[in-house]
């Protein structure tokens, strides 16, 4: 009989989750306002290190919501790299800006921050850093170079909670940053998201413009545009219940990104690397199939045997709405050649062997 598909991810529901979802069901506390949210908001912000944590519904818009309230619009540029998922770009242009793309570095597949440099121009009003996979940019280069052209930093973290530069939480290095709480992310509410800041007036502002902008002392007078972007609180009550449990979730996904690298050392795929200061929350198990290989095919291997992998993202000067001729040879390399395996925290022993072995035999299968 076929072993059960072992998929790219499934979160781990284990705890409280299903208790303060019945909580908000019985209380009828259901919407965007109720006991969850603060504390959901409370725990991102201790977990963080910040001041300020405020949760909107996904986090596409908490990246739109920042960009919007960091003053970025029609006739600026914004420089992020070509290799992300699609929405550190859709959201710049969203805003009427200009998404600026640039290359990533091979090792850690990070923004490249010798590009960056070179493409920053006159119009250039902030540099927006991706966190790809539990791994971290070079924010201290990064951060210095937005200081010293007095440009906004805004960091993606939507893949990288629990991941540490030098033991400082991702996000705490440029003005804001976002997360997401998709269902496949670290901490998951189903659909969530949510910015962070130190910064005492870019909270208000944020606070204000994720609710239609309505006055905070007058009801349904609204004095700034805004956008509805709020959490309600059943999704806020799983995001609670999962922070309860971050650690042990974060121990198991390291234990599971050491198994894999112990287990595969001796096939010929090149792991995502991040640099020494960095501690990688490992989300999403990475690599790189050989030159030469055809990764789907590889993909469709392990389809075949029951384990789900799935490609690394495609580059965003590809895309049709952003089509460009020009090249960015690191990151296309990469987009071409990688895959994430599964990651997820419940993953057993006996599931990694199946997925060292599948990848072992896939490769094989085309010579390698």
């Amino acid at each position: 009989m076929a072993e059960e598909l072992i998929p790219v991810y499934r979160p781990d529901l284990s705890g409280n989750e299903r208790a303060y979802v019945l909580e908000c069901l019985d209380t009828s506390w259901i919407s965007s306002i109720g006991v969850f949210i603060e504390r959901f908001e409370r725990a991102i912000a201790e977990v963080t290190g910040v001041r300020h944590a405020v949760a909107v519904c996904n986090g596409t818009v908490a990246l739109h919501l920042a960009l919007h309230c960091l003053d970025v619009g029609p006739g600026d540029e914004v420089i992020v790299p070509t290799f992300t998922y699609i929405a550190s770009v859709n959201t710049i242009a969203q805003t009427g800006a200009c998404p600026v793309f640039a290359d990533s570095l091979p090792g850690d597949w990070m923004l490249d921050p010798d590009d960056v440099a070179r493409r920053i121009t006159p119009r250039t009003k902030a540099i927006l850093p991706v966190h790809l996979y539990g791994a971290a940019c070079d924010m201290h280069v990064l951060q210095a170079l937005a200081d010293r052209h007095e440009i906004a930093l805004l960091e993606d973290c939507a893949e990288a909670l629990g991941t540490t530069i030098s033991g400082r939480h991702v996000g705490r290095w440029s003005r804001a940053a976002t997360f997401s709480f998709f269902g496949n992310k670290t901490v998951t509410t189903g659909e969530g998201g949510m910015v962070i800041t130190d910064d005492d007036a870019l909270a208000q502002r944020l606070r204000q413009v994720k609710g239609q902008g309505q006055s905070f002392t007058r009801r349904y007078w609204h004095e700034v545009l805004g956008f509805n972007y709020r959490m309600n609180n059943i999704a806020a009550a799983i995001g609670t219940a999962q922070m309860e449990r971050i650690a042990p979730i974060l121990a198991r996904k390291r234990e599971i990104m050491a198994q894999y690298a112990a287990q595969l050392a001796a096939l010929p795929v090149e792991f995502q690397r991040p640099r020494a200061e960095v501690n990688s929350s490992g989300w999403l198990v990475s690599l790189l199939v050989p030159e030469g290989v055809d990764r789907d095919q590889v993909m469709q291997h392990m389809a075949g045997v029951g384990v789900e992998t799935r490609p690394v993202f495609f580059c965003a000067h590809h895309m049709p709405m952003y089509a460009s001729s020009e090249r960015f040879p690191v990151a296309e390399n990469i987009a071409t050649r990688g895959i994430s395996l599964p990651s997820y925290p419940t993953l057993s022993e006996h599931d990694i062997n199946r997925v060292t072995d599948a990848l072992a035999a896939a490769l094989q299968d085309q010579g390698r």
